[in-house]
């Protein structure tokens, strides 16, 4: 079932990557990236120290982003392609999860790497969602709500490090069907875009470049993680 939803999933953001080809992202310039001017200053610099233990401990990334709006995409959609953009998470786990704020359309989504989706699941990412976050950001309080958020998700992840990675080569082997559509839809989405006319595009920040930024320090990075489309989003 996995498999399937995997593939489905693929097929859907491909042609959502068509349809949105002109998606601006923020740069990845810390584990908060504050780039609607959301999140007060001491909260923003607390998160990133615990954001960066947690890595240091199990090589799990979590980044929180607020966003000024979404550019016409959803949440979900936008979620995807930054989560894959910024490489989150490490390659060969695929153990990245993001938080993510849209300051206009007033949306907050969890999106969770392959990975992870077994601890952190769809469910539990609604319950952090709805019971913690939305609560106290119809209240006014922003800063809390995110804090509270990642919490819970690092509370739901816990401390301790995964299992190594099963062996390179080893899934290719057992789901060859999978291996050779995700082929067929990688060759089908280049010709796509060749023919519309999009070429490569650099990560800047392009229209969302405004508001705070990340106040946390540089030298960070994505370890080249992917996601699926698991997590969950709410309103407010």
């Amino acid at each position: 079932m996995r498999i399937f939803k995997s593939a489905l999933w693929l097929l859907l953001c491909t042609l959502a990557m068509v349809a949105r080809a002109d998606l601006q992202f923020p740069e990845l310039t810390g584990r908060v990236v504050d780039n609607a001017g959301m999140i007060d200053a001491a909260v923003a610099e607390d998160l990133s120290r615990e954001l960066q233990a947690h890595e240091k401990a199990t090589g799990e990334q979590i980044v929180v982003v607020t966003l000024p709006n979404l550019q016409g995409a959803t949440i979900e959609e936008f979620g995807y392609q930054l989560g894959r953009h910024w490489g989150i998470g490490q390659k060969d786990r695929n153990n990245g999860a993001l938080l993510i704020v849209a300051r206009d359309e007033r949306k907050v989504r969890i999106e969770v790497g392959y990975g992870l989706e077994e601890r952190l699941t769809d469910a539990r990412a609604s319950l952090i969602i709805n019971q913690l976050i939305v609560p106290q950001f119809k209240r006014g309080h922003v800063s809390s709500g995110i804090r509270s958020g990642v919490e819970a998700m690092l509370d739901t992840l816990g401390g301790k490090v995964q299992d190594e990675p099963e062996p390179e080569g080893d899934f290719g082997s057992r789901h060859p069907f999978l291996v050779g559509l995700l082929c067929v839809l990688f060759v089908l989405f280049c010709a796509i875009m060749q023919l519309m006319g999009y070429g490569p595009r650099g990560g800047g920040s392009g229209g969302l470049g405004g508001g705070g930024g990340s106040r946390s320090g540089g030298g960070f990075s994505g370890g080249g993680g992917s996601f699926g489309g698991g997590g969950s989003s709410g309103s407010w």
